[in-house]
């Protein structure tokens, strides 16, 4: 399976003069039906939907669940939060929040962690994600258990990914927001066409899982991204973020320690064909992928159950979204320049 994905990864690495049409959607994504574990694409550009396709049985219309892609959901919701003053800033300490939930013996640099560094997962705190996930969601307090767990460096420092951290926004959000993460996020961006949350878990205090969990339709998940796309605005010009937050969400402020690729308020930052690409990424291949330069908007959903990253699914889809980026870079060529001066 493992040589498959790889060989899979390196064809669509090819030029774009080995597809037969570059502009042709179809084509190409008639190819990605190749990758296994692939369950829809979902193209738009410049606002309007170009390509879709699902693939075994599975529809752009249908909620999956995003995993950690929904913690760049999360961090949308920190973004309002803070423009409607309801958070004073990334810089505003977690213990305004959270105090009540701090551990009796708490270590002092618990104190020093703010916002930001939860949402550019720099809190310092040990990770419960991966290894630790399991043992994390089986504590009586989510809350509590991230809180208590020992720093492994100080706030500020590396990056230490962790659904812990985004789970600490979610308990700010439903803290200082006066209602829970979900029902802020149906009203905030209730002017977005398609934006749709379906289920979404919930720890044993009631506060939805910051992070994980999260049940979004492809088409929804295009949605939220096309609002970063487009500067912060729902389609019929209402504003959901401001243009600040989103240049803050987009700033590296770290670097993965897995990938090399930078990362900023929930938002993973990598070069891809050339173009600087803002990507969400949740276990098995739930992938949102922004493109402002070439005002494209990609979303990738995959076997939640399968894995992404040892495997080279991650990659594969990687390399779908450069020839994706290819055949808009055609499209947009001048129709001059296309057909020679005449």
């Amino acid at each position: 399976m493992k040589k498959r994905v790889l060989l899979l990864a390196s064809l669509f690495l090819l030029p774009t003069s080995a597809w037969a049409q570059p502009a042709d959607f179809a084509a190409l994504l008639d190819r990605a039906a190749d990758l296994e574990p692939l369950e829809t694409v979902l193209i738009a550009h410049e606002g309007e939907i170009v390509a879709e396709r699902g693939y075994s049985g599975h529809s752009v219309d249908q909620p999956t669940n995003i995993k950690s892609a929904s913690k760049t959901v999360v961090a949308a919701l920190v973004g309002i939060a803070i423009d409607k003053g309801i958070i004073e800033s990334v810089d505003q300490g977690i213990g305004d929040f959270l105090a009540d939930d701090f551990p009796d013996d708490a270590d002092p640099r618990l104190d020093t962690v703010t916002v930001g560094n939860l949402l550019s997962m720099q809190a310092g705190l040990a990770p419960t994600s991966g290894p630790n996930y399991g043992r994390w969601v089986a504590s009586r307090n989510w809350v509590r258990s991230a809180l208590d767990q020992p720093f492994q460096t100080d706030p500020g420092g590396a990056m230490l990914y962790s659904t812990g951290s985004t789970h600490l926004l979610s308990a700010i959000l439903t803290e200082a927001g006066g209602g829970s993460s979900l029902t802020l996020a149906r009203d905030w961006f209730g002017a977005v066409d398609d934006f749709r949350i379906g289920g979404w878990e919930r720890d044993p205090q009631g506060v939805y899982l910051g992070g994980n969990q999260m049940a979004m339709s492809p088409k929804s998940l295009l949605a939220f991204g096309e609002v970063f796309r487009n500067g912060g605005l729902a389609q019929d010009g209402t504003r959901v973020l401001s243009q600040d937050w989103i240049d803050q969400s987009w700033t590296q402020r770290t670097n993965s320690r897995f990938t090399g690729d930078g990362y900023g308020y929930g938002w993973f930052l990598r070069d891809i064909a050339g173009e600087d690409v803002k990507y969400a990424w949740g276990y098995g291949g739930q992938m949102l992928y922004v493109v402002p330069s070439l005002d494209l908007t990609v979303v990738m959903t995959s076997d939640e159950y399968a894995p992404s990253a040892r495997n080279g699914h991650r990659d594969a889809l990687h390399a779908l979204l450069g020839e994706i980026i290819e055949a808009v870079r055609t499209v947009e060529v001048p129709a001059a320049e296309a057909e020679g001066d005449a």
